[in-house]
């Protein structure tokens, strides 16, 4: 009777093994149902052992999470008792058996079977399954009464990045005051273990109660003392490496105080006695202040031992000199108050006559018209005090009434028929006496001397465009911006990422170059437009990004929050696909900043291919740049490859690299192996996700080394991938002859075509500018049926700026300067003055203009 029972559990436990996948649930149901005829014939004989084979599998050993480093497989073990198969399940899947190890032995205090499996796991295994969950196994044992699983043991790719998220910074603090080193290790797994080192020996906690290190792994010295001045190093290490941070040098100094007065001295001859005092009580160190004040005190001590000398002749000699010396200091300084009042009176009387204008507006004569030609009309327009001259018709001449009605095509084609011309000379020209005169200049200090990122120029009320060419950076400066009677030398500089240091924090990227004008502090009577690039795929839901300004102290500001209602009136922007335009009164120094608020946030990349023009040599290699989509940067790594003697080798792509935190793959493929082969150890490259979305590392790349089989080969042949891990990618069919190929040199932008890094006047600007004026005097007023700059920013799909541009003085003005900002140089006239007509038809008395005015 008592077999019976024990057969039906057998027999339950084959079926549950039977429900294992494959061959293999066969095979276990196979092994049970045996064991199970052992088992009843056992009984018989031997009542105590088969009630011990009753019982379900305990685990001696169960498997341990584990970190894989390198390359290097790792391995699970579980060892269970009585168990008569084990097996390990991984991600739900079964191991096969093949790759089991399987070692049986028996319990000596039980008499029970024991058997223990290992199996390896490799990087491989756990790689195709990285970012859609995590790598885990588990053991499964069969016994007679049933089965048993372990405890999931996880599997992860060990790893410790370079960069630090935050290092310790150099301080100077006053002795016995608190010192806090922050330190906030690399990125890692398992997370990184921080100790600290004082010139490079073992800081230990334990050893000094003044010191010790918080949870956040910051360094903490209570009360800083003179031994704690040192270099201090913030080390983050993990099972696969040791990273050392940038040190940290720590001064302590001490401010000198003065030791007690000393006695007073003896009253001398001369009726004076004197005490004195040392800065000893503590004297200074390390760069500590000076002790304040007088080191000896003296005063009168009338007594009947003193005898009172009468002035000699010695006395006046010295008074009389010292008053001769007086006058003659206050003569200089009257010489010297009036001749610089009288070159600032020189300067600003009157802008014309100023050497800087005069270099940069030549006067020409006035021609009169030929008679024989009565519709051209000779005309000098009020410009003020620039000397100029213009001859054409401004409208045709026509005998009739007073009043004439513009015709309602193109509004500004009036000027293009006649003859405009303005005569200056050319920035450039000017360049080494600008740079010269501005390097004295604090403010001029830091740009580089350079000319490829940097434009500069001289300008008057009449306004101008400075440019930095192949860069898509620009700076508009409006008619009537610069008040009348002033001249300003402006300039416009890219700066290099690594010369600018520019803090982020958080989820916080930089989206755009980071661009000067200036000088800081001019008066600006209308905002001038700052115009730049950047990489962000914009959307409100994604994107929380700011205007960032660097203050006169060197510290960054947020000026303006995109999207949001403005603090201020002086800044605004209006960002478009590739570009923003930043409407802003005060020059300085300005950044894009944005924070993600989703992991759908994305930046755009331009995947730039290139490799030597030459190959001299059987290694071949490949640079595959991933850079922000940005005109400047494009432009940097072109000039870079030139220097390096590289050609582009592939039509650039552009990738979305969403804020994921998942790294950047590149790895290539279907080379002929009969003449190429790939020396990369490793079946792809990785940049680290950090290094891309700060945006703070210009010319990130990797470089695939190729071998030629043989000298003679030349035609390459294969495909390179480009992915962001569970995100967005790109290939690259490449085919081409390395020896001749130079189809893609279209890509790359010759030297010659840099165009005029400025222009001043008109010539900056596409409207005409009386045109412009009469545009502006038509449409600032309301109109009639809406007639005015409303409808004119609705035509021009500005509408949705109509409060920044209620705020301005005009209106129209601020549209117009927009569309040349965004339109300059190749911005097409005819649609403007399309859509200016199309606003004057609402109102038939727009637009005309009398024959005086002609």
């Amino acid at each position: 009777m008592g077999a019976r029972p024990r057969r039906r559990r057998a027999t339950a436990a084959a079926a549950t093994a039977a429900a294992a996948p494959g061959p293999l649930g066969a095979l276990l149901a196979a092994a049970l149902l045996a064991a199970a005829g052992a088992q009843q014939s056992v009984t018989v004989a031997n009542p105590v052992s088969g009630a011990s084979l009753d019982l379900l599998p305990h685990f001696q050993l169960e498997p341990e999470d584990v970190y894989i480093v390198k390359n290097k497989a790792v391995s699970l073990a579980c060892r269970a008792t009585p168990a008569t198969q084990i097996y390990f399940k991984c991600n739900g899947e079964w191991v096969h058996q093949g790759d089991h190890v399987t070692q049986h032995s028996t319990d000596r205090g039980t008499g029970l079977p024991v058997m223990e499996v290992r199996i390896e796991v490799t990087r491989q295994q756990v790689e195709k399954i990285f970012g859609l969950e995590e790598y885990w196994c588990q053991c499964v044992a069969w016994s007679s009464s049933g089965t048993t699983k372990s405890q999931k043991a996880f599997v992860r790719i060990a790893y410790l990045r370079k960069n630090f998220e935050q290092e310790p910074t150099a301080k100077e603090v006053s002795i016995e005051q608190g010192i806090v080193l922050p330190c906030r290790p690399p990125e890692g797994i398992p997370p990184a273990e921080v100790e600290w080192l004082r010139n490079e020996e073992l800081v230990d906690p334990a050893l000094d109660a003044n010191v010790y290190v918080t949870p956040e792994h910051s360094l903490v010295l209570r009360q800083a003392r003179l031994a704690d001045t040192a270099n201090y190093t913030c080390v983050a290490k993990n099972i696969v490496a040791r990273r050392r941070s940038a040190s940290a040098a720590i001064t302590v100094y001490v401010d000198g105080a003065w030791s007690e007065w000393s006695k007073w001295s003896v009253c001398g001859a001369e009726c004076t006695h004197w005490r004195s005092r040392e800065c000893s009580e503590p004297a200074p160190r390390n760069g500590g202040r000076e002790c304040h004040g007088p080191e000896l005190d003296t005063r009168n001590c009338t007594s009947e031992l003193c005898s009172h000398a009468t002035p000699g002749a010695e006395d006046v000699a010295l008074y009389v000199g010292l008053v001769a010396v007086a006058v003659c200091l206050v003569l200089l300084l009257l010489v010297g108050v009036l001749v610089y009042c009288r070159k600032k009176g020189g300067l600003d009387a009157d802008v014309a006559d100023s050497s800087i204008l005069t270099a940069g507006f030549q006067p020409v004569s006035i021609k009169p018209s030929k008679a024989d030609n009565p519709s051209l009309l000779t005309i000098q327009p009020d410009l003020s005090t620039a000397t100029m001259t213009y001859q054409g018709s401004l409208c045709p001449r026509q005998d009739g009434p007073a009043k004439l009605q513009l015709p309602n095509g193109h509004l500004l084609s009036p000027l293009g028929a006649g003859r405009h011309t303005l005569h200056h000379s050319s920035p450039a020209a000017e360049g080494a006496d600008f740079v010269a005169r501005l390097s004295t200049q604090s403010y001029f200090r830091s740009l580089p001397r350079g000319t490829t990122n940097m434009a500069y120029g001289t300008f008057n009320f009449l306004g101008g465009r400075l440019m930095i060419p192949n860069t898509g950076i620009s700076l508009l400066i409006p008619p009537d911006a610069i008040p009348r009677g002033k001249i300003y030398e402006v300039y416009l500089t890219l700066h290099k990422q690594e010369e600018v240091r520019l803090p982020l924090a958080g989820c916080q990227t930089l989206l755009s170059p980071i661009v000067s004008c200036g000088p800081p502090g001019v008066l600006l009577t209308r905002p001038a437009i700052l115009a730049m690039g950047h990489c962000v795929e914009a959307s409100a839901e994604n994107w929380s990004i700011r205007l960032k300004k660097q203050s006169c102290e060197g510290t960054w500001e947020d000026v303006l929050q995109l999207g949001a209602e403005p603090c201020t009136e002086l800044y605004y922007c209006q960002l478009e696909a590739q570009a923003c335009y930043i409407f802003t009164e005060q020059l300085g120094r300005f950044a894009l900043v944005g924070e993600s608020l989703s992991m759908a946030a994305s930046k755009r990349l331009k995947l730039v291919l290139f490799a030597p023009a030459a190959c001299p040599s059987l290694e071949y290699n490949i640079r595959v740049y991933c850079l922000s989509d940005t005109q400047d940067v494009l432009k940097e790594v072109i000039q870079l490859e030139k220097q390096l003697g590289g050609q582009l080798i592939g039509a650039p792509r552009v990738l979305h690299f969403k804020d994921s935190y998942h790294n950047l793959r590149l790895s290539i493929h279907d080379m002929p192996s009969s003449l190429w082969k790939s020396k990369l150890l490793a079946s792809y490259q990785e940049i680290p996700f950090y290094h891309i979305w700060s945006g703070l590392q210009p010319f990130l790349h990797c470089t695939f080394t190729l071998e030629r089989l043989s000298p003679s080969t030349c035609e390459l042949a294969c495909k390179i991938w480009v992915w962001q891990v569970e995100g967005d990618g790109q290939s690259f069919t490449v085919n081409f002859n390395i020896a001749k190929d130079t189809r893609f040199s279209d890509w790359l932008v010759p030297d010659s075509e840099v165009g005029a890094p400025a222009l001043v006047g008109p010539s900056a600007f596409k409207i005409p500018f009386l045109i412009r004026q009469k545009i502006i005097s038509s449409l600032d007023p309301p109109g009639t049926r809406g007639a005015d700059w409303r409808t004119l920013a609705q035509k021009l799909n500005l509408d949705s700026h109509l409060s920044f541009f209620a705020s301005k003085p005009s209106p129209t003005a601020m549209i117009l300067n927009l569309w040349e900002a965004r339109h300059f140089p190749n911005g097409n006239l005819s649609q403007l003055a399309a859509a200016v007509a199309e606003v004057g038809k609402q109102d038939g008395a727009f637009f005309t203009v009398s024959e005086a005015e002609c």
